[in-house]
């Protein structure tokens, strides 16, 4: 029976380390003037990411294993329902999902967003897997007229305008 126990607690122990002891993202901006646009990269873990997406689906949703539209109009769905860019407070601009790419442990998620005028500044909100882990970061790197600056967005800090 000893033996049984120390075994279970051992397999258990395994699996606690196998997952990561935290939960966050992280977004890469450009600002691209000449064309108008922010160009974003967004670092998710695969894992969390999936979780995510399979939300009130009736199978649990893979990078790998479902039809890669599914997954696109999933992600896409997500990612406007959870991360919002503009240029006043509480404008959500329309996000072109472009694509994703895996990277070991990770996804990359890259789309952008048109802006009908030249800015010097933007308004972000973030919430993209807050809903899912409590202990969610989401760590914004934005680049744009020759200024890199870097914001965090969680859980009560989940809006923020970035200037540059």
């Amino acid at each position: 029976m000893r033996r049984l126990l120390l075994i279970v607690l051992l397999l258990a122990a395994g699996l606690a380390a196998a997952a990561h002891a935290y939960h966050a993202s992280i977004m890469d901006v450009r600002y691209n003037a000449p064309k108008q646009q922010l160009e974003v990269a967004l670092k998710v873990f695969t894992d969390d990411f999936e979780k995510a997406l399979s939300a009130g689906q009736p199978r649990p949703i893979s990078f790998e294993e479902s039809p890669k539209p599914q997954v696109t109009t999933l992600i896409t769905a997500l990612l406007t329902r959870s991360v919002a860019f503009g240029t006043r407070p509480g404008e959500a601009l329309p996000l072109k999902f472009i694509g994703f790419q895996k990277e070991s442990d990770a996804h990359w998620l890259y789309f952008s967003i048109k802006l009908a005028k030249p800015v010097n500044g933007i308004y972000l909100r973030h919430r993209l897997l807050l809903d899912t882990f409590a202990d969610e970061m989401n760590i914004v790197n934005v680049e744009a007229a020759g200024k890199k600056q870097s914001a965090l967005f969680r859980d009560g800090e989940d809006s923020q305008k970035l200037m540059w």
